[in-house]
């Protein structure tokens, strides 16, 4: 048997082993981003629903305070400030995204008015801070499916394509070694022939 074949099938099925092992880890991988994907799903309705209800809230609130207290003292409770969104991190199998997500909202204004209006102003936070919510998780739902589906399409290239490639030739090195040793084989047995047979020479 060649050296060079003998090297070649030796790398050759190492490589094969670690494409195997490859498409294990990202089979693995894909139920698992699978899982989280599901949870986070849940977990996105919940955060629709919560805010679609506090954004119903804060409407009807905004509109008695409207009519109890006009835009002038509506614009006046308005903070002066931006509110801010604090962004706590996480993710799974490598692909990060938001996980925690929280509103910080500034001091609000003293202002007179009517009870509506201290619910508007309260029913409005509690809207955007649901609000931040379910855009946090839209975002975390979108890089997780995106991962998910390249992780797919990895593991489709590796079982459809790279396997077969490396077995086929892999094969083909195997069927190339069995002719070497067989014709290693047959003039092995030649030469053995040849020194046993009589010379026709002999006895003369």
């Amino acid at each position: 048997m060649s050296d060079i074949g003998r090297v070649g099938k030796v790398r050759l099925e190492g490589r094969l082993q670690t494409a195997q092992r490859g498409s294990d880890l990202l089979n693995r991988k894909q139920r698992i981003m699978s899982d989280e994907l599901e949870r986070l799903q849940l977990q996105a309705d919940s955060f629709r629903k919560e805010w679609e209800q506090q954004a119903g809230v804060a409407a009807l609130w905004l509109a008695r305070a409207s009519a109890l207290d006009g835009q002038a003292s509506i614009l006046a409770a308005s903070p002066r400030k931006s509110a801010t969104v604090e962004i706590h991190w996480g993710g799974a199998m490598g692909v990060t995204y938001p996980e925690v997500v929280a509103c910080q909202f500034p001091v609000a204004e003293m202002v007179g008015g009517s009870s509506a209006l201290f619910y508007a102003v309260a029913s409005h936070r509690a809207a955007l801070s649901a609000a931040v919510k379910q855009a946090a998780i839209q975002r975390a739902l979108l890089l997780l499916s995106t991962a998910l589906a390249a992780t797919r399409t990895r593991q489709r290239a590796v079982e459809n394509r790279w396997i077969p490639k490396l077995d086929n030739e892999l094969k083909l090195i195997h069927r190339k070694l069995e002719d070497q040793e067989l014709e290693e084989s047959l003039r092995v047995r030649w030469a053995a022939d040849a020194k046993a047979k009589p010379s026709t020479n002999e006895g003369m």
